[in-house]
């Protein structure tokens, strides 16, 4: 990385936080005893007990239920086309995964079929920047929703360069710009790459290199959002090496049940299940869960608030994540986007499926 003053801002290895420092013993150690591998087999493998048989009964129903449903619906959306890669989706496609508090995975549709998870990247960024700066990221990003399309250069003419919250694009950036301090930009990728396997219990998970190549040719306006940030000192890093970094991350490949896997720890208050380690503290976790109610789906938050009644991050791939705190995470796929650029019907598989488990956070 260019310049001294990058370093100096992450500090040496001996003076770094010791959150990221516990994060990184735990990737060690998952990798040197392939503690991630085993555990995940065990995990997913596990039979329910007499307690929970019912509740994962009534859950595959359901599971079932929806996606027969959400299978023969006409009305679908729109595939993203301003990323040509995206456009290649196919509209029919549809995958729903729960896993529940117990470790039961529940799956159906095209559970296994790697999409660009895109902007639900931005949940897994924000865990490692906050692991890494702490409460001082929020000095360079808020926590409001927009209320705004997630590609808006206005607000940011207006609040001089801080974005509203760390999910639209700007805020994103802003997050990645975070991370990148004090590393080359393959280095700070590579992080981000170890993290998402971490906390999925899978060493697959990979970026898909066209797609990453397809927003770098078309990202113009995540370009000038980037550079106008820069002007008003929110981004530290050269733009280049901060959006490489963003293309790439929103352009890692993952299925339904991969993805639904990594949400975990936000469903168990900051902890990997599977490794029985922290991954954020379940004060952080609860704030990001918090942050994914309010702005977790750009100018129709609101709406999936008063439908859903869980904290979720949609991408524009049609991927959303949901996690229904102390009960499930959960990830639903269908590249079909309404107005608002969020799968139409995976939000309304989430609706069917918040209602009929009463996993509202709202209440029944």
């Amino acid at each position: 990385m260019r310049g001294r003053s990058a370093h100096s801002r992450s500090g040496s290895i001996s003076s770094r936080p010791a959150e990221v420092l516990r994060l990184e013993a735990s990737f060690q150690a998952a990798r040197r005893s392939r503690i991630v591998c085993r555990c995940a087999l065990l995990w997913t493998s596990e039979r329910p007990t007499t307690e929970s048989g019912a509740l994962v009964s009534k859950l595959e129903t359901v599971v079932k239920d929806i996606v027969d449903e959400m299978r023969g619906r006409p009305h679908r959306g729109e595939v993203a086309s301003y990323i040509p890669e995206l456009a290649r989706a196919d509209p029919k496609a549809f995958g729903l995964v729960v896993v529940d508090a117990d470790g039961h995975v529940v799956a159906a549709g095209d559970a296994d079929t790697p999409f660009s998870i895109q902007s639900i990247s931005k949940v897994f960024t924000l865990t490692l920047a906050l692991g890494k700066i702490g409460d001082r990221l929020w000095t360079r990003v808020g926590r409001e929703p927009s209320g705004s399309r997630f590609n808006s250069i206005v607000q940011l003419e207006y609040e001089r360069g801080i974005p509203r919250n760390p999910f639209i694009n700007a805020g994103a950036i802003a997050v990645t710009d975070a991370i990148v301090a004090g590393h080359q930009p393959r280095e700070a990728l590579g992080e981000i790459l170890r993290f998402m396997r971490f906390v999925a219990a899978d060493d697959t998970i990979v970026i898909d290199d066209a797609v990453a190549a397809s927003e770098q040719r078309t990202g113009f306006r995540n370009v000038a959002l980037a550079n106008y940030m820069k002007s008003f000192g929110v981004i530290e890093n050269p733009v280049e090496f901060t959006l490489g970094v963003y293309f790439h991350h929103c352009a890692i490949a993952m299925s339904c049940r991969q993805l639904a896997m990594a949400g975990r720890f936000l469903a168990h208050f900051g902890h990997n299940p599977s490794t029985v380690l922290p991954v954020a503290t379940p004060e952080r976790a609860r704030r990001i869960n918090a942050l994914m109610l309010t702005c977790g789906h750009y100018d129709g938050s609101g709406e999936f608030a008063y439908r859903v009644g869980l904290p979720g991050k949609s991408g524009v791939g049609g991927g959303i994540l949901a996690i229904a705190p102390g009960k499930a995470s959960i990830a639903v796929w269908s590249p079909g986007l309404d107005a608002s650029g969020n799968s139409q019907l995976g939000q309304l598989a989430l609706e069917r499926l918040s209602k009929r488990m009463e996993w509202s956070i709202f209440g029944a």
